[in-house]
């Protein structure tokens, strides 16, 4: 009985042992694949989620909305400058161009672009309107010319003379530069822009830089016309918070300061207007 009995244990521990021996090489030939494939598959934990690969993982963690969450931020935009004035040229009217204001200011401007031409040679390059001029009985202006069309009278004071505007003036600004731009009716701040980026620009005011109070009409050869003899040209040379600046080809002074609220009633009441140009 006994021998039966411990022939039985044997039996089992032998077949134990073989089953241990199965398990043992079942899982040696599971990580030897697993080292031969790179396939470590008992050593990587379980995840509940999408596998962040390592490359994926360098980039920064994508949001929902797609963007990169550990992305630098961008570094913000430099505050805008609140006053500017250019170094540029001073040339005056006088006393050559006695109503040569406009052409003597895109004279400075051509020169500070780093065209050599003097406010002679440009005088006699610009537009014409040759419109001769009639009056009426009572002396006022009946028929001139336009100044949107040329020169309107005698720029060097051999006649009456009056002005030109920028719709005439532009053509002269644009043979010599190529970026050349019409600012006209733009708001101011573009203007303050174009002085942020170094460029000064030619603009209307009034001689005295006041609001006209009277202002004249004369029929034209493409209708009738309003302004007034005070009109005036500068070149805009900087601004600041409560002053801009400008070149004044009529008193020859440079930067000369004008109260910004005063030059701009100024300057929309001579219709906003202004050359310039892009780099």
């Amino acid at each position: 009985m006994m021998t039966i009995l411990w022939k039985g244990i044997q039996v089992t521990l032998g077949l134990f042992l073989i089953a241990g021996l199965l398990f043992a090489s079942g899982v040696f030939a599971v990580l030897l694949y697993g080292k031969i494939t790179g396939q470590a598959w008992l050593n990587e934990p379980v995840l509940s989620g999408p596998v962040v690969h390592a490359d994926q993982s360098a980039q920064g963690t994508p949001t929902p909305n797609g963007n990169n969450a550990d992305a630098a931020v961008e570094k913000p935009a430099e505050p805008r400058p609140k006053s500017v004035v250019l170094d540029a040229p001073v040339v005056r009217q006088l006393p050559e161009l006695p109503s040569g204001c406009e052409v003597t200011s895109l004279t400075m401007l051509l020169q500070y672009y780093g065209v050599n031409k003097s406010k002679m040679e440009l005088a006699k390059e610009m537009k014409r309107d040759a419109t001769p001029i009639r009056y009426n009985k009572d002396g006022s202006i009946a028929y001139w010319g336009n100044p949107n069309l040329g020169f309107v009278g005698e720029v060097t004071g051999a006649g009456k003379g009056f002005s030109i505007y920028h719709t005439a003036l532009f053509d002269l600004l644009k043979a010599y530069v190529p970026t050349a731009v019409d600012m006209t009716r733009e708001p101011f701040s573009k203007l303050e822009d174009q002085l942020i980026q170094g460029i000064p620009s030619v603009v209307w005011t009034t001689i005295d830089y006041k609001v006209p109070s009277k202002w004249v009409v004369w029929d034209t050869p493409i209708g009738p016309f309003q302004s007034t003899f005070m009109v005036h040209a500068v070149l805009l040379v900087g601004f600041d918070e409560e002053y801009v600046y400008v070149n004044d080809p009529l008193s020859g002074k440079g930067k000369h300061k004008i109260e910004k609220t005063q030059f701009l009633a100024t300057w929309e009441a001579m219709g906003s207007q202004a050359l310039s140009y892009t780099k």
